[in-house]
């Protein structure tokens, strides 16, 4: 069972005392187009996920953590950066089949910068989806080690992109590699910790499930060389989904496991998260919308922070928070030192503490289409019809009562923050 934010003061200050010498191992692991609702913590009834349990049951559940995007590239490209993706010219996906020349500037600092000036190690497995051409390389971004793709999704088991490219690198080389994706990102985030135990490490684990292609451990391959991916669902779309959520389940407790296994788990900290909400194929729980979408189901995803010297039981915090706000955090777990600015804002005395943060507006963008966010209040600026919807989510998250009509001076508040921001983006965008 979950409980309120109540934790011990002494063993947070213990471990704040010892941070300048024992500095946190940081892993951050992120799950594509998982629901809210596709996690037995969170009511699923169909699908196991013991370990992600595990981390919310023993660590903090953050209800209130979004995205910020509600696609793939623009939410990884924030949480690299600690900026809005707009910032950084990454506002929408990079594509396989129109963007093989765009990807993240080389210019920006990443959380791996960071963490490598910091003395750590530093890897990625998974999924990048910040640029195809090699210049864009994780590890020219601040990563030491890089095993993945680098598109938004591969064949589980050929490692085929969408547009029939191979996308399975070693660094900034392809380098061909048997197995299913889900395993293969365990197997080397695991052999990152192994040989890194006696070193600070960061690790970055970007899983590809439950993301499409549906496939699961025994599926058949659904790509070719040289041949354009045609979606289609399999008959046992269901099962397969509830399969490759479990896999990724599984390779989280392989890394829980390992922590324990070589006594380091007190000193290492995981940030849990969904890069945006599912798909109509996954659960979001009682959220409106789904992956794509400004609605909560498109951006409301679930997340989790563990660490067992900081949090010693399962708690819960409505606090709001957003992908942007990853680095600013671990910089400040680190003792990082940024001197640049950033978009985010620290969640290290929340954690710790359950200190309040101050108040701030929160903005997305997808496809023209605003939203802003200043406590319970939530605007929708839609560019079908020129619609504009406003939800108080203190007692409406499912965003069914429309109330802009009741409130037009918080409307015309609201919208011209959109504005005022959109400016401010317009200013100091990288694109």
């Amino acid at each position: 069972m979950i409980k309120f934010f109540k934790k011990s003061i002494l063993i947070s200050l213990l471990f704040l005392s010892c941070n300048n010498n024992n500095k946190p191992n940081i892993i951050i692991i992120v799950a594509d187009d998982l629901g809210y609702g596709d996690l037995s913590i969170f009511g699923n009834k169909n699908i196991n996920t013991p370990n992600i349990d595990k981390l919310g049951n023993e660590g903090l559940v953050l209800t209130d953590f979004h995205s910020n995007g509600s696609v793939c590239s623009p939410t990884r490209a924030a949480l690299l950066t600690g900026k809005y993706q707009q910032r950084v010219g990454v506002g929408g996906v990079i594509t396989a089949k129109n963007h093989r020349d765009k990807g993240l500037s080389t210019d920006e600092i990443t959380f791996a910068n960071i963490a490598k000036k910091s003395g750590y190690k530093t890897g990625i497995f998974g999924k990048w989806h910040l640029g195809y051409d090699p210049m864009f390389s994780p590890v020219n971004q601040g990563f030491d080690e890089f095993r993945g793709f680098v598109s938004g999704n591969v064949d589980y088991h050929s490692h085929i992109d969408q547009e029939g490219y191979e996308d399975w690198w070693e660094d900034d080389e392809l380098k061909k590699e048997i197995g299913y994706s889900t395993d293969l990102i365990t197997k080397h985030s695991i052999d990152f910790i192994k040989k890194n135990k006696e070193e600070k490490f960061l690790l970055y684990i970007a899983h590809e499930s439950p993301h499409y292609p549906f496939q699961g451990r025994n599926s058949e391959k659904v790509r070719e060389i040289g041949k354009e991916f045609i979606w289609s669902l399999p008959e046992n779309k269901n099962e397969i989904y509830k399969e490759m959520i479990e896999v990724m389940d599984e390779g989280v407790g392989m890394v829980i496991d390992l922590l324990y296994e070589l006594n380091i788990d007190k000193n290492t900290i995981i940030f849990f998260f969904s890069d945006n909400g599912g798909t109509r194929n996954g659960n979001n729980g009682p959220f409106r919308g789904y992956k794509g979408s400004l609605y909560e189901g498109g951006h409301r995803v679930a997340s989790m922070v563990w660490s067992p010297s900081i949090i010693k039981k399962g708690i819960q915090s409505d606090e709001t928070f957003m992908t942007i706000d990853i680095l600013p955090t671990i910089s400040d777990f680190i003792g990082g030192n940024i001197n640049h600015s950033f978009d985010g804002v620290s969640m290290k005395k929340h954690i710790m503490f359950n200190q309040k943060i101050n108040e701030r507006l929160l903005f997305w963008e997808y496809n023209s289409n605003y939203a802003v966010r200043k406590n319970n209040w939530k605007l929708l600026k839609l560019i079908k019809n020129n619609k504009i919807e406003l939800y108080d989510l203190s007692n409406d998250l499912q965003e069914k009562n429309d109330v802009s009509a009741l409130h037009p001076d918080l409307v015309k508040e609201l919208l011209n923050d959109i504005e005022k921001w959109k400016k401010d983006i317009k200013n100091t965008s990288n694109e």
